[in-house]
């Protein structure tokens, strides 16, 4: 059965205003959120990016039955994994059960800040893999001491710990991903229509839930709607490589430079028009992805639930 769910983008949205958006998406009948982990926005117009660890301990008082995912952490550069480890169980303890864990290799833009080095693809999911093996002996509560390739663990011992363990749900993104994930994780995380990359997973044995963001800029004017997914999220239109291994916010906007309000249009249904929100969200469906949240950009308390609640979710549940 497909559960929906509402995108908190930290990078839009002050820690405050995530809470509250999560308290609305309950209300409205939202299954679960996910939350972004970065240290930086993508862009400076998108504004924010508050600690993702304290947010989720804010979330998991002030809602109860609301699913909670974390989409994604990079649990392997700025901070370490038995850090990760620590504050995952942490997270997990307050959400009872509510809580699922994506994990992947990062992005440039947020995981160089302490200095350390941006590694090529194939290194970072090497210690991607290493990362989740240290979570996973931690997560079993015994005194863990691991000396690895990448990592050093000595003498850890995480003492509360969730009495169900969250899964561990893996981002793919090319072949060596879609393997690892398929190895090591608990699902597939993933961004937008990604079929050939389920269809890998699945041939791989890859088991577990399909969660996919689907972006869209829903306003009652379709012109200012695409206005402010071209202003706020442009970097939608960057594809490949690119928007992992740029390292700061004013190189991102330098690389947005060279995408167009036509290419953002054509990228995500925008306006008032439920059709092509639902189409997007049927064809997620048909290809298998049975987690499907929705990234509204902008201010999604500004009409945008009440949209969900009054015709989006109707819809869906009379399909």
């Amino acid at each position: 059965m497909v559960q929906y769910g509402l995108t908190l983008s930290s990078e839009e949205h002050p820690p405050s205003k995530l809470v509250e958006m999560a308290v609305a998406a309950e209300e409205a009948g939202f299954d679960f959120v996910s939350v972004s982990d970065h240290f930086h926005p993508w862009i400076g117009e998108q504004g924010h990016s508050p600690f993702v660890w304290s947010v989720l301990g804010a979330i998991s008082q002030a809602t109860h039955r609301l699913k909670v995912g974390v989409g994604v952490t990079c649990p392997t550069v700025r901070i370490h994994p038995a850090i990760n480890a620590h504050a995952a169980a942490t997270a997990a303890c307050l959400l009872e059960g509510r809580f699922t864990w994506g994990v992947g290799s990062g992005e440039a833009l947020n995981e160089h800040v302490l200095g350390d080095r941006w590694p090529p693809g194939d290194v970072r999911l090497e210690m991607l893999e290493e990362a989740i093996e240290i979570i996973r002996a931690l997560w079993t509560g015994e005194s863990v001491t691991h000396r690895g390739r990448h990592y050093t663990v000595e003498d850890a011992r995480i003492f509360d710990l969730p009495d169900q363990l969250p899964p561990i749900v893996v981002s793919a993104f090319g072949d060596q991903a879609v393997a690892l994930a398929a190895r090591v994780g608990d699902g597939l995380w993933l961004t937008g229509l990604e079929a050939e990359t389920i269809d890998e997973y699945r041939a791989q044995d890859g088991r577990g839930p399909i969660w996919s963001q689907l972006s869209l800029s829903w306003d009652p004017d379709r012109s200012t709607a695409v206005d402010r997914a071209f202003r706020v999220w442009p970097n939608t239109g960057l594809a490949g490589q690119l928007a992992q291994d740029l390292r700061t916010v004013a190189h991102m906007e330098q690389a947005v430079q060279m995408i167009d309000r036509e290419d953002i249009e054509q990228a995500m249904p925008c306006g008032p028009d439920p059709g092509p929100i639902i189409e997007s969200i049927e064809e997620a469906s048909s290809i298998g992805v049975d987690h499907i949240y929705l990234h509204q950009i902008g201010d999604p308390m500004d009409g945008f639930i009440g949209f969900w609640r009054e015709e989006l979710r109707p819809a869906l549940e009379g399909s």
